[in-house]
């Protein structure tokens, strides 16, 4: 046990007199090894133990008794389909189970609805390393969960978070591969729904239908374009207000399944059938997809794989070993089904 640390004719230090980033830079090492050190966990040299404990003497800290707890990576999403969710954890769990380390699950939903910080409670659990599953995750958010020694892994955020990894998959490749197949059936007049402009991933995808149509020699109307949310209700709202139009597409890619959703909506609304009058395709092949009327062709995620690859990552930093990149990209796959056909003659 490391006692409150005292400097000689000095005050009596307060914790925290530094971060424990701080701490880690004076020691040579990486944050979560100052962690582990503080924590009483395993899986540190003994001299760089006693390096790093007499560091965190001065500046105040006390050591935690070792703990026979087992280890935690704490998955935090936000209002996540459960055929996302349950696969990136399965993906998580195969990779952390042979490590002794539990698995926690956290919907952060409520908290930001109600303004409240969604940080605080997971820095006062101290989990192993955090993945998050939401794309609100800041750089500033990083920043404190790396001061606090904790590794954090961001899955498909908005924008860089760089120092903080991220993992996800190849949207502009999955939307070119989509945006082809509806070509080679002979669409030409080709919508497009797309998700925040903000969103790495949306604008990704968009690049990739726009890279697809110039491949062929196809014109982009930008008529035909609209710009959402990747929820059902944006999709039948912008999927109707493509349908109206004096000459509408013959085929509609979608930023996500649930725009995909909505638009068969909007289809049904105007008396047009699928893929007869409108092919259709969705992205990220959620369970409902292949439950559809008739079954949706879309680009699947490796949800699993993505869990997985985080989780290593994550095991990884809180090992104290440096990664080799800040940008994991998996591949995608177009799954083919019965919502898209060559477009009927007009």
């Amino acid at each position: 046990m490391i006692e409150e640390g005292r400097r000689r004719g000095s005050r009596k230090p307060r914790r925290g007199d530094l971060p424990i980033a701080a701490i880690a830079e004076l020691a040579g090492v990486s944050p979560p090894t100052v962690s582990k050190v503080l924590n009483g966990r395993r899986g540190v040299g003994e001299q760089t133990r006693q390096r790093v404990e007499a560091l965190l003497r001065d500046h105040g800290y006390r050591r935690r008794p070792a703990s026979s707890v087992t280890p935690c990576i704490e998955v935090v999403f936000h209002q996540m389909l459960s055929s996302i969710a349950m696969p990136i954890l399965r993906g998580v769990q195969e990779v952390t189970g042979p490590r002794d380390h539990t698995v926690g699950f956290t919907d952060v939903q409520h908290s930001l609805r109600a303004g409240r910080p969604w940080v605080e409670s997971l820095l006062l659990r101290q989990p192993a390393a955090v993945i998050t599953v939401f794309s609100l995750v800041t750089a500033e958010d990083g920043a404190r969960f790396a001061a606090a020694g904790i590794p954090l892994v961001a899955v498909d955020p908005i924008g860089n978070l760089f120092p903080v990894p991220a993992v996800g998959s190849s949207n502009w490749s999955g939307a070119l591969s989509a945006t082809r197949h509806l070509l080679d059936l002979g669409h030409r007049r080709i919508g497009v729904l797309t998700g925040p402009v903000r969103d790495l991933s949306a604008r990704a995808r968009r690049d990739g239908f726009r890279a697809a149509l110039d491949y062929a020699g196809v014109p982009f109307d930008e008529r035909l374009e609209r710009s959402g949310v990747f929820t059902f209700e944006e999709g039948r709202r912008l999927g109707a207000e493509l349908l109206v139009r004096p000459e509408p597409p013959t085929a509609v890619v979608c930023g996500n399944d649930l725009q995909a959703l909505g638009v068969y909506a909007a289809a049904r609304e105007a008396d047009l059938r699928i893929p007869d009058d409108l092919s259709v395709v969705g992205f990220d092949d959620v369970d409902e997809a292949a439950w559809l009327t008739p079954a949706l062709t879309t680009v699947r995620q490796p949800f699993g794989e993505i869990g997985a690859t985080a989780a290593r990552l994550a095991l990884s930093l809180a090992d104290g070993h440096p990664l080799a990149q800040d940008r994991y990209e998996l591949g995608t796959s177009l799954v083919v089904r019965g919502s898209t056909a060559p477009p009927r003659s007009r």
